[in-house]
């Protein structure tokens, strides 16, 4: 029975036959145009690439390294270049609310043309409206508004003065202004003379000078209105030359962008600003005219997403996708001590540059910076990039900011990320669902057959040339394939895990490099496989020390009751290894209980604990259906002290407490990996390939003797690809591979005995393995009916000697008379 159960060298490892390539080597191969082993993820990325509506974003989700990244850069690139680019964007300054600046949406090149036109306009206007104001004819017609003011004083200066002579009194001018003084003939009279006139003369003098002084001040105050007429018209005779100077300029932008009525309005808008701020122009110098930007920033036109003509839509890649570089930001300039800002310092976000276009992020990195996943949310949500900065949305905006109008949206948005991550957001977030309605998941397998073994060449032919490799020949494109199946886990399956493969191919080529060949080959392959091993081996190489030196307790050779070998695989960054552990059983009388000590020190983890829950169906369905199971079992992971997680093991300990139940000792030899469920059948596990290999490499540490093994699940036969080491000392004796699928099998092989089938009462014959555990079961119920029995028989003797005293007792208290 037990040979029947061995496998033979054929099943160890699926090599690949160099004799289906129709090539030598990979540079005679076309290179594929599309990932392999992706359909599914491909039909879905074309979809959600194809269909317009609202919310049909995409998460395209797999491993790291499973090459999802390239495969949605190379379909995004091919798709935006069959779509020309439609629209640009840019900022415009609103004279009325300049802290709401203007968006301008325009066909590609024409925003970039407006903001040269702008500034050629401020250039032409430094240059032309000084010269405007310094023309004979403005100086003119400003010195004839001057000279009609300067007579319409004297006009009404002079009117006073006439009344004043006819008074017998002059107006005499002073440097305070003017004053009256009597006449005498032709001589005025003195201030001394004046007092010594009569007081009839001297009052009616007085009394007219009064009247004139008013008459005067009358005139004076009709000045300051005279005045606003005259500025009112050298405005009015400002705008004029304003206007003949700009007008022309102004009116042949109009003309260059007549279909654009948003831009015939923001032109009109700058026309009358400079009307309105004429003077700034005037006042320019030389040296301020050559450079005149800074001084008319209003004027500017900020672009913040410009394309050529021809140019396709965009494919936008963000590498940091934080809040601001999302939805872009406002930069503000220290003036005076204080921070200011303006239009033109709105700087641009990924969602601007990737509008009308792809954006891809990387779903982690989105989600590890603070507000920008629900900006993002938001921004599809309304279809609009809102910019604000933290303080405007946190409420303590402590500085001049600016609320920019919001620019519309139009954008499809491929996340990035693994499985688990999808599976929280689609869990954890509504809107995730109602925003990202298409996944592509990516596999990280694929068939293996011939026609996927000449896919995969070309894939090795594709990747070479990428990475200015050297060729691969047959023998080495076999090798990798083999590989391929080796890191998918299963023979029958190839992995797709891109980085993995372009890793070994690269450091392949580098040992060919380091031959001298232009070629590279198998042993260049098994070299970089060998090499990859060795530098992630310290820790394993640590571990066989410890068995080496008698730390680590493992026994490969003899017979023990109860104790069995083990197997795990301990994953050290891209390395996993086999290690065998010392799993023990002991069993006694008790109520029908399997302890776990690993779950009760908190070391196990609640797979590996369901794992142990089913021991206790397995052994009470299977021996102890006509009676209690008195059984107390504990099981113990022997030098473990570490978390252990997994039901891998669950088979090798029901094997530990068979053999302890029914005294039969356990091949030390044989190693067991394997999940068993209540029914007695093994199940397969993962890492069987690392398990089998690492416990091989204990065995030949402590020496080979032909009767070493590893009994595993029959499921697991066909993910076998065991390194060629193990398949020579299989083949030559040394080494056996047990494949079984039910307890009952791998019990025989590991204890030499006849596991016992039972008969139509259900009874197991003497002297095997189940009969034996069926017996001592049985005896463990019959002790622990005949210790209740005595713990019965002692209650109830106990309780009938309480029983009579209390009768006693009760007999004296009725014989005491009342009172």
């Amino acid at each position: 029975m037990t040979a029947s159960k061995a496998l033979s060298v054929k099943q160890l490892y699926s090599f690949c036959d160099v004799s289906q390539f129709g090539f030598n080597t990979t540079a005679e191969l076309d290179e594929l145009s599309e990932i392999i082993g992706q359909g599914r993820a491909l039909e879905a990325i074309h979809f959600g690439l194809g269909i317009k509506k609202h919310g049909y974003n995409l998460f395209a989700l797999g491993p790291a390294g499973s090459g999802k990244q390239g495969v949605v850069r190379q379909l995004l690139r091919q798709r935006a270049a069959a779509e020309p680019a439609s629209v640009e964007w840019c900022y415009i300054n609103n004279f009325a609310q300049p802290h709401k600046p203007f968006v301008l949406a325009l066909p590609p090149g024409r925003c970039a043309q407006l903001s040269r036109d702008m500034d050629q306009l401020v250039e032409d206007l430094c240059a032309v409206i000084p010269a405007a104001f310094e023309g004979d004819e403005y100086h003119r017609r400003i010195q004839g508004l001057d000279d009609e003011l300067f007579n319409r004083q004297e006009q009404g200066v002079e009117k006073v003065r006439q009344l004043a002579i006819a008074k017998q009194l002059v107006l005499i001018p002073t440097p305070n202004g003017f004053t009256f003084a009597a006449m005498r003939g032709d001589v005025v009279v003195s201030p001394k003379e004046f007092k010594q006139l009569p007081d009839d003369e001297r009052v009616l003098l007085e009394t007219e000078i009064g009247l004139l002084q008013d008459e005067l001040q009358r005139v004076f105050n009709q000045l300051p209105q005279w005045q606003r007429e005259v500025r009112a018209q050298v405005k009015t005779l400002d705008c004029t030359v304003t206007l003949a100077a700009v007008g022309g300029m102004v009116e042949r932008l109009r003309a260059d962008y007549v279909d654009h009525a948003r831009v015939q309005e923001y032109l009109g808008a700058v026309q009358d600003n400079i009307v309105l701020t004429v003077d700034e122009f005037r006042r320019l110098d030389a040296a301020e005219v050559s450079v005149p930007g800074d001084l008319f920033k209003r004027y500017r036109v900020n672009l913040l997403v410009g394309y050529n003509g021809g140019d396709c839509v965009p494919v936008v890649f963000e590498d940091n996708p934080t809040y601001q570089n999302l939805v872009g930001r406002v930069e503000h300039t220290t003036v005076m001590g204080t921070l200011v800002t303006d239009f033109t310092l709105i700087k641009a976000g990924a969602l601007h540059r990737a509008n009308g276009g792809y954006l891809v992020l990387d779903a982690n990195k989105l989600l590890q910076n603070p507000l920008s996943w629900d900006v993002l949310k938001r921004a599809l949500q309304s279809r609009a990039i809102h910019i604000a900065t933290f303080e405007q949305i946190q409420g303590v905006a402590s500085t001049v900011s600016l609320e920019p109008e919001p620019i519309p949206l139009s954008v499809k948005v491929v996340l990035l990320g693994d499985h688990s991550l999808y599976d929280l957001l689609h869990q954890s977030d509504p809107e995730f669902k109602e925003l990202f309605k298409v996944a592509a998941d990516f596999d990280d397998q694929m068939a293996r057959s011939s026609e996927s073994n000449l896919l995969y060449a070309r894939l090795i032919a594709t990747l070479a040339k990428k990475e200015g490799l050297m060729a691969f020949d047959k023998g080495a494109v076999a090798r990798v394939i083999e590989q391929g199946a080796r890191i998918s886990g299963d023979a029958k399956q190839l992995t797709t895990h891109m980085r993995s493969i372009c890793d070994l191919l690269c450091e392949s080529d580098y040992y060919a490099q380091q031959q001298g060949s232009g070629l590279v080959r198998c042993g260049d392959v098994q070299m970089a496989i060998d090499a990859q091993i060795r530098r992630s081996s310290r820790i394993h190489t640590q571990v066989h020390e410890s068995i080496q030196r008698g730390l680590l307790l493992i026994q490969t050779q003899g017979t023990e009751v109860g104790q069995v070998n083990g197997l795990s695989v301990i994953e050290l960054g891209a390395l996993g290894f086999g290690m065998p552990t010392r799993i023990t059983a002991q069993v006694r009388v008790g109520d029908g209980d399997v302890l776990d000590i690993e779950r009760e020190v908190d070391l196990g983890g609640p797979v590996h604990s369901k794992g142990v829950m089913i021991l206790a169906g397995y052994l009470g369905s299977r021996y102890a259906r006509n009676c209690p199971l008195a059984l107390s079992a504990s099981l113990a992971f022997e030098q473990s002290y570490g978390e252990i997680e997994g039901d891998s093991a669950s088979a090798t300990e029901l094997y530990a407490l068979l053999s302890a139940l029914s005294g039969v000792p356990i091949k030390q030899g044989i190693a067991v990996t394997g999940s068993v469920n209540q029914r007695g059948q093994v199940q397969a596990i993962g890492g069987v390939n690392e398990k089998i290999e690492g416990y091989f490499d204990v065995c030949k540490l402590q020496g080979l003797t032909g009767e070493q093994g590893v009994l595993i699940p029959h499921s697991n036969v066909d993910d076998l690809m065991l390194r060629q080491e193990v398949v020579e000392a299989v083949a030559a004796g040394m080494f056996t591979i047990y494949a079984v699928t039910t307890i009952d099998e791998g019990i025989e092989i590991l204890t030499g005995c006849v596991a016992g089938v039972e008969d139509a009462q259900g009874i197991f014959p003497e002297n095997s393995v189940n009969g034996n555990v069926a017996l001592q079961l049985l005896q463990f119920a019959e002790l622990r009916h005949e210790f209740g029995e005595e713990k019965r028989a002692a209650a109830d003797e106990e309780d009938d000697k309480h029983g009579n005293d209390s009768s006693i007792d009760l007999q004296a208290n009725r014989n005491v008379p009342p009172g």
